[in-house]
């Protein structure tokens, strides 16, 4: 299986603070692939740092062989990289419709497309086209951000926390709906339950204090016991 993304010995800051000090991971083309590990472990600043959004000092990151590592933001997400972030990243003010078409980098038959087949998997977002995001529920705005990041010619999702404050049955929806997403495109997720991560993932690799320390296989990780309860704290 061929690697959509890489990312070599990659070491990022916040401010004067170390995060990352040494994240290496491949994400195959075609798989849901899942980090893992403790709040504060730094799962959350590898994705803006893929996204630019945090400055990398240290390392490399290839998309399809092409160094992104050091691009801006808007040249990251250009170059097919859609990004749902913890807080959603939603304009509380714009309508769902408003939200879409501010999304849209381009109004193609491609991206209609889509965007039809998003509100199919998504039918409260057509229901509440003309409704404020910031009025929406918490499944709903989840829903919106997917959907903001999915209507776009994007070989790469990344998504950090799409589960983080809601309901046991609104977790299943979204879920099912990254389940339906993985046949169309690439997921690295980031998610702290780890049910939905195991039942959706079909690699994973764990971050211990800005490092990489262990990866494989989902199936792997289910039936090792003692590497769940001493990374993820897992009984």
């Amino acid at each position: 299986m061929s690697s959509l993304l890489e990312l070599k010995q990659v070491e990022a800051y916040i401010q004067q603070f170390h995060i990352l000090h040494d994240i290496s991971f491949e994400v195959p083309k075609g798989e849901v692939t899942v980090l893992l590990g403790r709040n504060g472990a730094g799962k959350t600043t590898t994705l803006r740092t893929i996204m630019g959004l945090n400055s990398m000092s240290n390392g490399s990151i290839f998309l399809k062989d092409h160094e992104i590592g050091g691009l801006k933001t808007h040249a990251i997400a250009k170059s097919g990289v859609g990004y749902v972030p913890e807080d959603q990243g939603i304009f509380a003010e714009l309508t769902v419709g408003e939200n879409m078409k501010v999304a849209m980098m381009k109004e193609d038959e491609e991206t209609t497309k889509r965007m039809e087949w998003i509100l199919e998997l998504f039918p409260d977002l057509k229901k509440f086209w003309k409704k404020q995001g910031g009025k929406l529920s918490g499944g709903q705005k989840q829903m919106l951000a997917i959907a903001r990041a999915y209507v776009n010619e994007n070989d790469l999702l990344l998504i950090d926390e799409p589960s983080k404050g809601l309901a046991p049955i609104v977790v299943e929806k979204v879920m099912e709906s990254i389940q339906e997403m993985k046949e169309r495109t690439t997921i690295l997720l980031v998610e702290q339950n780890f049910m939905m991560a195991s039942k959706i993932g079909d690699r994973f690799y764990i971050i211990d204090d800005g490092q990489t320390v262990h990866n494989g296989s989902m199936d792997d990780l289910r039936n090792d016991k003692m590497l769940m309860q001493k990374y993820l704290g897992i009984a």
